[in-house]
């Protein structure tokens, strides 16, 4: 009888720390920034590229300058026209475009066997998320094109517009990255990253 009380006193505090440890790991979700609510002032908003995680890579991108990896994405709307031969095609990018870039601090690795010798590098700490979205309509003045960039912070877990104190510095609004892409022109319509062969 003593043995069956204290297999069921075992099995109750189990549950019991069962319970309250997943009560503790939903507080903990609750208490996590939701990137999709956030916005840089007077322009574009995360949830306007919500689910980019999943789309379709453009291509990569190694940035020394900045000491960032790069991988750039697109929603099916950009990536069709690429495939159609955007830039390069004369055509600019439709309505509704987008293209995300993530950026990754690099981070040498050498327990790899092949690697001893010369380290490969991969993608460490989330630096930032930068994005890009045609929409004439709003952005007129800057070529129909939307910028915003995000920077994370990995000891907190969250994200916050990026400013002039971020690398590169930027004023935290949609124009933030008209600058730049006015070198890319208007015969590709100011987009740098092509589609490469694959």
């Amino acid at each position: 009888m003593r043995t069956t009380l204290s297999i069921g006193a075992v099995i109750i505090v189990a549950l019991v720390l069962a319970v309250v440890g997943g009560m503790s790991g939903f507080a903990q979700d609750k208490d996590k920034q939701d990137k999709y609510t956030l916005q840089i002032p007077g322009g574009l908003a995360f949830s306007e590229v919500k689910g980019y995680e999943q789309w379709q890579v453009v291509g990569p991108s190694l940035t020394e300058a900045a000491n960032v990896i790069r991988v750039i994405v697109a929603d099916p709307v950009m990536i069709k026209a690429y495939q159609e031969g955007a830039p390069g095609n004369g055509k600019p990018f439709p309505e509704g475009s987008k293209i995300v870039k993530i950026e990754w601090r690099p981070k040498k690795i050498t327990d790899l066997p092949f690697s001893e010798k010369t380290p490969d590098t991969v993608p460490g700490d989330l630096a930032q998320v930068e994005f890009i979205i045609k929409d004439s309509k709003r952005f007129s003045d800057t070529h129909g094109w939307g910028y915003a960039m995000f920077d994370f912070n990995p000891s907190s877990g969250t994200f916050a517009p990026a400013t002039k104190a971020s690398n590169p510095p930027v004023n935290n609004d949609a124009k933030c990255g008209a600058a730049c892409h006015e070198i890319a022109g208007a015969s590709r319509d100011y987009i740098f990253t092509a589609y490469p062969k694959r």
